[in-house]
């Protein structure tokens, strides 16, 4: 299940003797296990002598022999097994230790019957296979965590129970402004997200945040000026893009990064208008483009104001600039050109 059903079901109930936190976005599979060891150890301090944390290579055997190990100084036994091969594709498992059929199931069977003071948390950081047999057990009687990566389509779950934990709000223009910078990123951190978003419940105690605070924070975020200067362009606001794109150039971005971000969203205006034409529109523009549907919506509406022909004509220029760029045959005045070309 996602986070958010997990993290629910562990609040409603006591917790199952046996879990698997495994995907690739370790910002949840760090957040559940901590949350995990605070419920089996709501006291703190059983949990040096509570807790085992074990190599995935550990042999079936040795597994099942700590599991089966009875506590002391401690009324519980949890045993934190990191990346085990048991829930690799059978393809890409060349570890001959886990192959011992007999093994697997004395492990299963143990699983299976948990002593009553024994936990169990397998930690992947990749998808687990789902075919194994394993992940059908623990299926059946745990509970599993799937922390997909979180890409900028998806980002809405995330945010909003942020902002619940807080107990604050983004206004209109300030969650625009969020999701727009967000669909700049090809990839999203949410540790550093998460951090962000805790200077900015110190940077101001209103409930309800507003565009102005949320661009102080996070001013310091390249995707945030990049966006600015994208949204200026689909406003036709010349002035305004050209003033961003000179100040990203004093800072420091290389030009070639500000020219693919430029490509980026000439392509999604053209993407859009392509989809747009076969009748796909609305949160399906959403999903066929790969983006939040927000994102896509706001998307449809510009590429009205542009033409396929000029979307092509720009495009050309910049697939020319990039040669020139790289090849140090000109300077950031070639950017500077199409961003006028873009806003007339």
């Amino acid at each position: 299940m996602k986070y958010g059903a997990f993290m629910a079901e562990l609040r409603k109930m006591p917790p199952k003797h046996v879990f698997l936190l495994a995907g690739e976005e370790r910002y949840y599979i760090e957040k559940a296990k901590q949350y995990l060891l605070e419920k089996l150890f709501p006291k703190g301090e059983e949990l040096r002598n509570g807790l085992e944390q074990v190599s995935g290579d550990l042999n079936a055997d040795a597994l099942i022999g700590l599991i089966e190990s009875v506590p002391f100084f401690s009324k519980k036994h949890v045993v934190l097994v990191q990346d085990s091969p048991l829930f690799r594709t059978k393809d890409a498992d060349s570890s001959k230790k886990h192959n011992n059929a007999k093994k697997d199931e004395r492990l299963l069977e143990t699983l299976t019957h948990m002593p009553e003071y024994a936990y169990v948390i397998f930690l992947c950081h990749t998808a687990a296979d789902k075919r194994r047999k394993v992940y059908k057990t623990i299926q059946e009687i745990g509970s599993i965590l799937e922390a997909d990566a979180l890409r900028p389509w998806n980002v809405s779950d995330w945010l909003n129970e942020r902002l619940a934990e807080m107990q604050r709000e983004l206004d209109s223009e300030a969650y625009a402004y969020f999701m727009g910078a967000i669909g700049m990123m090809h990839e999203i951190s949410l540790s550093y997200l998460d951090r962000e978003f805790e200077k900015l419940a110190l940077y101001t105690p209103k409930k309800r945040i507003g565009k102005e605070e949320l661009v102080a924070v996070f001013a310091g975020l390249p995707e945030v000026s990049s966006f600015a200067m994208i949204d200026a362009i689909n406003e036709k606001n010349a002035e305004k893009a050209l003033s961003i794109l000179r100040r990203q150039v004093e800072d420091g971005i290389y030009p070639p990064v500000l020219l693919a971000l430029l490509v980026r969203h000439v392509r999604q205006l053209w993407q859009a208008k392509l989809f747009i034409a076969r009748g796909v529109k609305g949160k399906q523009l959403g999903v066929a483009m790969k983006l939040s549907p927000f994102i896509a919506t706001k998307l449809s509406r510009v590429s009205a104001d542009f033409s396929t022909g000029r979307l092509k004509e720009v495009l050309l220029s910049l697939i020319e600039a990039d040669y020139l760029l790289k090849t140090g045959q000109s300077r950031t005045e070639l950017l500077e050109n199409i961003v006028l070309s873009l806003c007339r």
